[in-house]
């Protein structure tokens, strides 16, 4: 995730994060994996420019709400199976793109129940919204 730190077009923006937000679901490809769900824990950082976020009312309705990370990841997780988390983090990337006044996301995943001999393996995925004429 820091690698989206340095980039040019998100020195002007505000990050907000989701950090280890734990959900049970079924994903892999697996025969073992297809038979119940499994612990993935997921992060989420969303670049919103301060034009954009930097509230004069202290109101909600001048920010984005953390909500909208976790809804969407629940809407997600409600379509069903998911093979695998390459999927998983692309298409939670993708919908919290579709928030006009998201820039940029940082979505990671991580299973950590795979192996006994490391803490998780997992995806990241970095995407930033094209600049539009």
């Amino acid at each position: 995730m820091l690698a989206a730190l340095s980039h040019p077009r998100l020195a002007d923006c505000r990050r907000l994060f989701l950090r280890n937000y734990e959900v049970c679901i079924n994903i892999g490809v697996h025969d073992f994996e297809k038979q119940g769900e499994q612990r993935v824990v997921i992060n989420v950082e969303l670049f919103v420019p301060l034009a954009l976020s930097t509230p004069t009312e202290d109101k909600l309705r001048e920010v984005v709400d953390y909500d909208f990370m976790r809804s969407t990841i629940a809407k997600r997780v409600g379509r069903g199976h998911i093979y695998l988390q390459e999927t998983f983090c692309d298409d939670i990337a993708a919908a919290l793109l579709e928030h006009p006044n998201v820039r940029a996301v940082v979505v990671s995943t991580e299973k950590p129940d795979v192996y006994p001999d490391c803490d998780a393996v997992g995806v990241e995925v970095f995407r930033i919204k094209e600049v539009t004429a």
